[in-house]
């Protein structure tokens, strides 16, 4: 998967890189044949990059407020093997690239202690103002993120 082209930072600092949820999978979390339903993958990629900004100190809400929000303008999503009830899976976070308005994450899955890749997503967030136009990411996000 090819992802957005274009950095306007290159990448900082390496301990800033890499983030990881553990999500255990629940009953409700699954199809009739006890799968995890391929929709879900989404909201655990979600999850893992709200704590990669929360391991970093990055208050989304605290942006929300004031007028600053990240939203998906494009998602990929490459399944290799399921999830299934009862797993424990580790969802792996790390911003790929950032521009001036887009930055782009690059998320893995994989179950608790394994190495095989159950699901890969490169998601493209963009920032966005109240009004719901373009804004520069801000630079305080940027240098916290590895990048600046």
């Amino acid at each position: 998967m090819e992802g957005v082209s274009g950095i306007i930072w290159s990448r900082g600092c390496s301990e800033n890189v890499m983030s990881e949820l553990e999500i255990k999978i629940y009953y409700e979390d699954t199809d009739c044949g006890g799968v995890v339903y391929h929709a879900n993958y989404l909201r655990y990629c979600e999850r893992g990059r709200t704590e990669y900004f929360a391991d970093r100190g990055v208050s989304i809400r605290d942006y929300i407020k004031e007028g600053i929000s990240f939203v998906v303008s494009r998602a990929e999503v490459l399944y290799f093997a399921p999830a299934r009830y009862g797993d424990i899976l580790v969802v792996q976070s790390e911003i790929e690239k950032m521009k001036k308005v887009t930055l782009v994450f690059d998320q893995t899955i994989r179950r608790k202690g394994e190495s095989t890749l159950l699901a890969r997503a490169k998601i493209r967030l963009g920032c966005i103002n109240g009004e719901g136009r373009p804004s520069a990411i801000p630079k305080s996000v940027a240098e916290v993120c590895g990048f600046g």
